[in-house]
């Protein structure tokens, strides 16, 4: 019996000498994953090579790929303006030779379309005499300005390249706050950059940057450079071209703002079909509806957007609008300040009738104003 116990206990030392050193010299053999490197005396746990192709949990691996092969990097140069003073020789003396190196901005665009299109800010190519597109693969050309939008600072642009990468256009429309979203630029031309945050804000407008606003606000980092570049969801399609930040330093504070897609799509549509934008027009000079100019004009009624000035023979005097009169509807649908006001005008189709539904000192009208096409904006430096 004791010679029995001391093979068993001879025998189970050396499987457990043998695990030993098999679990410390080739641990695969024993199925594990991990494999342990001794650095001195201290042993490092490695994790198992990942497999090819795969993603970590929670990355944007996917979409950052998906979208960045479609944003650009767009180059603008413009001839410096020559002062008219400067081959004076008192001029010279007191300012010093002026240079007459042109100006050089940065900016970024989304390629929307196999044909070259490319969807980017007004007031990234505004006055600019040359205008140059980088790819993500590198390649670049010359690109043509087809038409802008000063309203919304939408411009397109136009280049010459086979097989172009294009973006998927996704719906803005049905985008919430919270969702994830990507920011894809060029900023302070580093080189294509991507950052991630979430949607903030939707619907943001009185910011006071163009005449039409209905901004997605982000806090995906936007810096300059970025402007007219993608504003991405987690699937990698467009849901709006980045346009505008908030800023104390001129750099991100986490407030950021983007066009729509949907937006975006309805000047994009309008210039390459029509070579403009068509928007309905009915010449008033609208406010909104504050206790003093209630009282100025006799008027009971707190919601609408009170007229205060009527183009003499444009389409609202035509139709009987009268300075004073408050317009609460459109088309039946409630109107509640003047930035909401000059939307809904905006997507009337000119020429066609539409109801409006005003209230003239207490008393509600019902008045058909046809729209007339709005004239465009003068253009100026940004």
């Amino acid at each position: 019996m004791k010679r029995l116990w001391l093979l068993f206990t001879q025998t189970t030392t050396l499987l457990l000498a043998a695990y030993f050193v098999v679990a410390t010299l080739k641990p695969h053999w024993l199925g594990h994953n991990p494999t342990v490197a001794r650095t001195g005396t201290v042993a490092l746990v490695e994790a198992p090579p990942a497999q090819p192709g795969s993603a970590p949990a929670g990355s944007f691996r996917a979409a950052a790929q998906k979208a960045s092969a479609a944003v650009v990097s767009i180059n603008t140069s413009k001839a410096a303006r020559k002062n008219p003073n400067a081959n004076d020789p008192w001029f010279r003396f007191f300012y010093g030779d002026q240079g007459n190196e042109p100006q050089v901005g940065l900016g970024s665009g989304v390629i929307v379309s196999a044909s070259g299109y490319i969807l980017t800010n007004n007031h990234v190519v505004e006055g600019a005499d040359e205008i140059e597109v980088v790819l993500n693969d590198s390649r670049s050309a010359r690109a043509k300005v087809i038409g802008t939008d000063p309203d919304t600072d939408l411009a397109i642009l136009k280049i010459e390249l086979d097989k172009l990468p294009v973006i998927t256009l996704g719906n803005s429309d049905g985008a919430q706050v919270g969702d994830q979203v990507l920011a894809i630029g060029n900023p302070f031309g580093v080189g294509q950059t991507v950052t991630s945050g979430i949607v903030s804000a939707l619907g943001r407008n009185q910011l006071g940057i163009n005449t039409f606003e209905n901004f997605i606000q982000t806090d995906a980092a936007i810096n300059p450079g970025n402007s007219g570049g993608a504003l991405v969801d987690t699937n990698g399609n467009l849901l709006g071209i980045n346009t505008a930040i908030y800023s104390r330093s001129g750099g991100s504070m986490g407030i950021g703002f983007a066009i729509p897609v949907s937006t975006a799509k309805l000047v994009l549509e309008g210039i390459v079909k029509d070579g403009q934008i068509t928007r309905g027009w009915i010449g008033v000079e609208p406010n909104d509806l504050s206790p003093e100019l209630a009282e100025t004009f006799a008027v009971k009624t707190r919601q609408g957007v009170i007229i205060t000035g009527v183009l003499q023979n444009g389409p609202a005097a035509q139709a009987g609008i009268r300075p004073g009169d408050v317009i609460v509807k459109i088309a039946n649908v409630p109107v509640v300040d003047v930035t909401q006001l000059l939307s809904m005008v905006a997507t009337l189709k000119p020429g066609t009738a539409t109801r409006f539904s005003i209230e003239r000192k207490s008393q509600p009208l019902e008045l058909d104003v046809t729209p007339g096409v709005r004239p465009r904006p003068r253009t100026s430096g940004r």
